[in-house]
């Protein structure tokens, strides 16, 4: 097929991205609104520099962030202008840096052919160090380790300068010890984790400035895709890269900034000017993807954050539908509700399943949808994740429970036998295996006689395991699904594994187990339920986990958390639990900058739907079995009322109705020119501090402490004189409690 000419490439674009793709040398910030064709102004501006003769294709980097953005892109070029598109230095920062890296190994004591170590692998190699230095894995976690190892990477913080910064904190000072040893250790290995793909690159020029000189010149001209989601490292080596001829130039939009906690460093797009300050800014803010309601909605949203790019996001597409609003009085209710909404659209509009997504904040929430849409007998695919009743730590609770069926399932006991950890490695297992084979026995024989029958030095624990499980066989006997589920996931000691992990992935699992818990409640309390014993709810999970192996067809409603389904789009989008405590998030509320990523959260949520778009709360959501009240989320108050449908299909006049107001300062924020610099009020003090009744406490309540200031409980222990709360407080993170004496207040 015969390319394009320049002419018609130029005539394909509208004012505003064909200035963009015209801008020839100097820096560029092109800042891309929501679906306003940025892959198009990507792939059209490179084929424009090479076909004008700005450059050649060798002297052209293109970092994106995965692999299917370089993928696509080069083949969009290469329709453009041919095969020379192959010559492009394109690809995701670490692929690129990677291969640059074995090219210059030797300057910074690797071989070309080092290894590159996976997240399980780095976890590992953690684990076996702190092991060596003597320290108990239990109290100073592996992956906890790794993470702030990792954060201190993204921000080429080092060992010292780490052990500097924690000089008073027993947990940063093994940390560093550790990452010092672990980093020795790699290099011996001549093996690089993730995170060194940058690091190393930052030292590969400090250690060669020759070599930074010969990239600086080879790679004339740079993009940067999504420079919004740039860390402080990779922010670093681009502007290096880019110092010699200034001809850089980055794509994004901060208004969907919203991978913080993987150190994207907003910063990076707000403040480029500053790196450049000869900078040509090009704004494409025409949005080709939603109706005018979804634009004009996110807009009114957007608006409330302080720190963003001035722009206003339109559309020539028509008004579309109204937005649907659904109240539910629980999360059951809302996931079926939004199950007879996609029903109706699939009727109304002749949509297929692959035209719905469900959207929501967390990966637990995923639980409730599937079990509505399993009912309707609708093909689903969960994304960003495996199906709720397929990740890990939801079959180890579930192993727990297998065995308290049948505590001779082989595969069950050898999953969770020594998880968590107490001591019975892979030797002792194959010797239980092996004795029960070899002597017929059973295999829960040889767990209940281990010292008798010879296990070895691990038989103890693994008798004290037998009594575990014995606990779990006898509850199991007498009470319902729920009693059993919760108490194995506690004194099994999963959940309080999971909960001494501080990293976003270890809170995530966390939450996950205890949706396990509301499950089970709600398996319980279902009037449906014929048998609300453990048994049958493990034939019921069988039976869920069977259904998902069997999607054999393209044909899905897809569900995903909106972390991963950015960059995607679809007709009908349907964004859940918008909560208080939940979205934004309960961690996020207290903290200007993390309550505007929230609201780029949602901002992105909103924008993934091209026609319909429904929005959906629960007034009460099950948390650690019990129900607890929830306030809708502020982003929905911060939409003008006309663009919702009323329950007659006809606009709003009035906003929705919301039963309890939340106080001031958890109102939603003012417009950008008359934001407020502080989110929380100043507490006056008090003199005395008087508590309030512990029996008055649940979880979800904001509540105050004398030392700690205003916190969240998140959970409730004991009974009585023992009654304990964890307590997320803004500033001094979490504490547990003892209610009879913490003095807490609520904060009304």
């Amino acid at each position: 097929m015969p390319l394009a000419s320049t002419e018609a490439l130029l005539a394909d674009l509208n004012d505003a991205q064909r200035a963009a793709v015209m801008h020839r040398e100097g820096p560029a910030m092109i800042i891309a609104g929501a679906g306003s064709g940025k892959t198009r102004v990507l792939t059209y501006r490179l084929a424009y520099l090479i076909r004008e003769g700005v450059c050649d294709a060798f002297d052209l980097l293109a970092l994106t962030f995965t692999n299917k953005a370089a993928r696509e892109m080069r083949e969009r070029i290469e329709a453009l202008i041919g095969a020379e598109a192959r010559n492009i230095s394109m690809g995701t920062f670490h692929s690129v840096f990677a291969r640059l890296l074995r090219r210059e190994a030797d300057k910074i004591g690797f071989t070309p052919a080092f290894t590159i170590y996976d997240e399980e692998d780095a976890v590992s190699l953690i684990r076996s160090i702190v092991k060596e230095l003597g320290k108990d894995e239990k109290r100073y976690k592996p992956k906890s380790i790794k993470h702030a190892i990792s954060n201190c990477k993204n921000y080429l913080v080092g060992p010292a300068e780490y052990a500097a910064q924690h000089a008073h904190d027993e947990f940063g000072q093994l940390t560093a010890q550790v990452y010092a040893l672990y980093q020795d250790r790699l290099l011996k290995a001549n093996a690089m984790d993730f995170d060194d793909l940058l690091v190393n690159m930052v030292k590969l020029f400090d250690a060669a400035p020759e070599v930074l000189y010969r990239y600086q010149h080879r790679y004339r001209f740079i993009l940067v895709d999504e420079y919004q989601d740039t860390n402080y490292a990779q922010y670093v080596i681009t502007k290096r890269l880019a110092r010699q001829h200034e001809n850089i130039c980055v794509v994004g939009d901060d208004a969907q900034s919203i991978y913080s906690f993987r150190g994207a460093n907003l910063d990076n797009i707000l403040h480029f000017n500053k790196d450049f300050p000869d900078v040509k800014v090009y704004k494409l803010e025409q949005n080709y993807r939603s109706t005018g309601t979804i634009v004009e909605a996110a807009n009114e949203v957007i608006r409330h954050n302080a720190n963003q790019i001035p722009k206003r996001v339109f559309t020539e597409n028509g008004a579309g539908d109204l937005i649907v609003l659904h109240r539910s009085t629980s999360e059951v209710e809302e996931a079926e509700k939004c199950v007879d909404t996609l029903r109706e659209l699939k009727a109304t509009q002749g949509l297929l399943n692959r035209d719905f997504a469900f959207l929501y904040r967390t990966n637990a929430q995923s639980r409730v949808l599937e079990d509505a849409l399993r009912r309707a007998g609708i093909v689903y695919k969960v994304f960003g994740g495996l199906s709720f009743y397929r990740r890990k730590e939801i079959k180890d609770v579930v192993a727990y429970l297998r065995l308290a069926v049948n505590p001779n399932d082989e595969e069950a006991l050898k999953r969770v036998i020594n998880y968590p950890i107490r001591g019975i490695g892979a030797t002792s297992v194959e010797r239980i295996l092996e004795i029960s084979r070899t002597q017929n026995l059973a295999l829960w024989d040889v767990v209940t006689q281990a010292k008798a029958l010879g296990v070895g030095r691990s038989a103890g624990a693994v008798e004290e395991f037998g009594q575990l499980i014995e606990t779990l066989c006898s509850l199991a006997r007498s009470e319902n699904a729920y009693e059993v589920v919760s108490h194995a996931a506690k004194a099994s000691g999963i959940l309080q594994d999971l909960h001494k992990e501080k990293s976003v992935e270890g809170r995530s699992r966390w939450e996950n187990v205890q949706e396990l818990i509301n499950a089970s409640r709600e398996y319980v309390d279902d009037p449906a339920t014929e048998d609300p014993g453990l048994e049958s709810f493990l034939a019921q999970i069988a039976l869920y986990s069977d259904l998902d192996e069997k999607v054999e067809n393209d044909d899905y409603v897809t569900l995903m958390t909106i972390h991963a389904a950015k960059g995607l789009e679809f007709p009908a989008v349907f964004v859940t639990g918008l909560e208080e405590g939940l979205f934004p998030s309960s961690l996020s509320m207290y903290d200007r900058h993390d309550l505007e990523e929230e609201r780029r959260l949602f901002y992105v949520a909103v924008t993934r739907a091209r026609q319909f778009l429904t929005l959906s709360y629960a007034r009460t959501r099950l948390r650690f079995g019990t129900p607890v009240t929830a306030d809708p989320s502020r982003f929905i108050e911060e939409i003008d009322p006309r663009f919702f449908q009323t329950p007659t299909g006809r606009r709003a006049q009035q906003p929705p109705r919301f039963e309890s107001a939340r106080t001031s300062h958890l109102r939603p924020l003012a417009p950008a020119a008359a934001a407020q610099p502080e989110l929380l009020p100043t507490v006056p003090e008090r003199e005395p501090f008087e508590g309030d009744d512990p029996a008055t406490f649940a979880v979800g309540q904001r509540v105050e402490h004398n030392r700690f200031g205003i916190g969240l409980i998140v959970e409730l222990e004991g009974k009585g004189a023992g009654l304990r709360a964890v307590v997320d407080f803004k500033d001094k993170g979490r504490k547990t409690l003892i209610l009879k004496y913490a003095r807490l207040r609520v904060v009304r």
